[in-house]
């Protein structure tokens, strides 16, 4: 049961995928307003049916399932659909899903090519810590890639503005005051949930190995991000960054958020590598 949810989720996200690249290079404000209903409609379904995969395989697992490369990118992709919907809500912003769905997609794709058994938990991993530290670092980064999204949609804004082309795509966009809030916004989310994650691994190594910090490869990176986010947080405040630069630095968080996500586990040897 829970192989069909997870192939009928990654259908309905594709569905939705598709309907946002439709609705990004296809004119009309009014048809667009009608294609984002159905995007949200049917990227909706497909978060329903992700969260009853997600539930069946941890009844079946015994914990969050979150111990894999084929588990790890599908509640990635969850939780990125969830502060998507949550900043839907709050902001109503509709075409935000032609730049976050895709990115969705892509990791539902890279999760249905793995492995998908369900392996015995390591001693390690056999900890309460398990689920508290890896939803806050898994909210946090859904936080960061939304932030990513929305710098992109930033600086595309930006662009139409500089060339005076007010047309098409730009009436479709909020304004870059809109954008720049946004962004902030999930930054200022993303970063308090990312340094609990931190904390709460930090007291987890302690109760497993006697010391709060390994300098592991992805707790290296982890740090870095921590680094560049308290970065954009502090020159927002103190230097008065916004606009492109802050929406350059979010974009650029994220693809570290990337490589402490994929590339630690496929380039580097750490104790954090998923099977």
């Amino acid at each position: 049961m829970r192989t069909i949810l997870f192939e009928l989720a990654l259908t309905f996200y594709f569905a939705a995928t598709i309907i946002s690249i439709i609705e990004i290079f296809k004119g009309g404000p009014n048809i667009n307003k009608k294609e984002s209903r159905v995007l949200l409609f049917i990227a909706g379904i497909g978060f329903v049916i992700h969260t009853a995969s997600i539930i069946y395989r941890y009844a079946a697992a015994g914990h969050l399932p979150i111990t894999s490369m084929h588990e790890a990118s599908s509640f990635f992709a969850w939780c990125i659909v969830l502060i998507f919907f949550f900043l839907e809500y709050r902001y109503r912003v509709g075409i935000m899903g032609s730049f976050i769905m895709p990115m969705v997609f892509i990791l539902m794709l890279s999760s249905s090519v793995l492995p998908r058994e369900i392996r015995p938990l390591s001693p390690v991993l056999q900890s309460y810590w398990l689920g508290i530290h890896t939803f806050l670092a898994f909210l946090g980064n859904a936080a960061f890639a939304v932030a990513f999204g929305t710098g992109i949609m930033y600086l595309v804004q930006e662009h139409y503005l500089k060339s005076k082309h007010l047309g098409g795509l730009f009436q479709r966009l909020p304004s870059i005051q809109t954008l720049a809030e946004i962004n902030y916004r999930l930054i200022t989310i993303g970063f308090p949930l990312l340094t609990l994650a931190i904390i709460t691994g930090a007291l987890w190594a302690e109760s497993v190995w006697g010391t709060y910090w390994r300098w592991d490869p992805k707790e290296v990176w982890s740090l870095i991000t921590w680094f560049i986010y308290a970065l954009v947080l502090h020159i927002r405040l103190t230097a008065g960054w916004r606009g492109k630069r802050a929406a350059i630095l979010s974009i650029a968080g994220f693809i570290v958020v990337l490589f402490t996500f994929f590339g630690v586990n496929l380039l580097l040897k750490s104790i954090h590598r998923f099977p």
